[in-house]
């Protein structure tokens, strides 16, 4: 009886899978490659962009065939153009369908042709230090920086420097108190005929924006530490352009600066020997006068009259040459009652009919005069 061996079936295999991981040599080498891979190209590039350096007259830009260039000009604004600008017009050539800008009043002109602003001809000026006690210094700065925001906030810097060389130079004039707040406030009780419009105008009400304001007293604060503004020199006058006050023409015209037109006193007024530079403190409140109506008559208002300063400045000076002009000058006309005008008036006064003292003796008192009738 043969034995029977039943053979099982062997079992599928399963799929092979394994991981191998890399050694830490392999990993090195392979990042020292790539190293020294980017190392050769930084050094091609390199050595491809020296010459370039070298010799930048010889290197030529990339070109594609026989492509023309084409070299892009810059035309200039027409408010960048001279003789066709003024202040602020650059505003109108915002966009390409804006109006002409409108024409200045009449008699003014745009002073852009004149020359670059800031190189006035003028006497130079000294500096005034505001350094007396907190409390003037303060005050001071409170006002000089109100005068300069309210006249020239959005001026640039030479022209918030020129506002305050201004204030300055009334200060140190014996025309105008020698205060910084007596200058800025002077007229304002009166409505009109202020000294600088913002005191009595109403422009006080605004409230001054903060960045504005904070540019307008660093430049006063600069102005009272002793800073000079040379280009405003001895001015003590000045006014925007789009007016002409009736005194412009009789003070001396020094240049424009920004939006203002300066100006300085003629004669002994303007002359650099009548300002004093000495600051001698006592600063009042820092705040406009209280209105009152009896500042409003004709004599205070000519007070502060530039002309009639000026004048009164040559004055002095003529009088002070001749005394005798200056007697003559003050001495009233006399005024006679109705009776002594009826009588002859001055007439009656006259040394007409007083002896005559020349110390000629009376027989040579007619020497040389014609004879009439020849034998008397």
């Amino acid at each position: 009886m043969t034995a029977q061996f039943t053979q099982q079936p062997e079992p599928r295999p399963c799929d092979f899978s394994a991981r191998f991981r890399r050694s830490r040599a392999q990993n090195v080498a392979a990042a020292n490659r790539r190293q020294l891979g980017g190392r050769k190209a930084l050094v091609l590039m390199g050595a491809m962009a020296l010459p370039a350096f070298a010799a930048p007259q010889d290197w030529q830009r990339f070109e594609i065939g026989d492509a023309a260039r084409s070299e892009a000009v810059i035309e200039p604004m027409p408010f960048e153009k001279p003789g066709s600008s003024f202040p602020g017009s650059a505003f109108y050539y915002l966009a390409a369908d804006e109006p002409a800008p409108p024409p200045l009043a009449q008699g003014i002109h745009s002073d852009a042709k004149d020359g670059p602003a800031g190189a006035l001809s003028t006497p130079l000026v000294r500096s005034m230090f505001v350094d007396d006690n907190n409390v003037d210094r303060n005050r001071a700065l409170k006002c000089l920086t109100t005068a300069v925001y309210y006249e020239a906030a959005s001026e640039p810097d030479s022209g918030q420097r020129a506002v305050a060389q201004v204030v300055l130079n009334r200060v140190a004039h014996p025309a105008y108190p020698n205060t910084v707040c007596g200058v800025v406030y002077q007229g304002s009780e009166r409505r009109t005929g202020c000294q600088f419009s913002f005191t009595c105008d109403g422009s006080l009400a605004r409230k001054p924006q903060r960045m504005f304001w904070l540019r307008a007293e660093s430049v006063a604060r600069a102005a009272l530490a002793g800073y000079v503004h040379a280009s405003a020199g001895l001015a003590t006058h000045y006014h925007t352009i789009q007016v002409h006050p009736y005194w412009a023409d009789s003070l001396s015209y020094l240049g424009t600066i920004g939006a203002h037109r300066f100006y300085r006193f003629t004669g002994p007024a303007g002359q650099p020997g009548t300002f004093r530079f000495a600051y001698s403190g006592g600063e009042p409140v820092a705040a406009p006068h209280p209105q009152s109506a009896a500042a409003d008559t004709a004599a205070a208002v000519a007070q502060t009259d530039p002309v009639v300063l000026q004048r009164a400045f040559g004055q002095a000076q003529r009088n002070a040459v001749d005394p005798a002009a200056a007697t003559n000058a003050a001495t009233p006309a006399p005024v006679y009652t109705q009776e002594l005008v009826n009588r002859g008036g001055d007439r009656l006064f006259r040394g007409d009919k007083l002896p005559q003292g020349t110390g000629i003796r009376p027989e040579y008192q007619n020497s040389g005069r014609w004879i009439a009738q020849p034998g008397t």
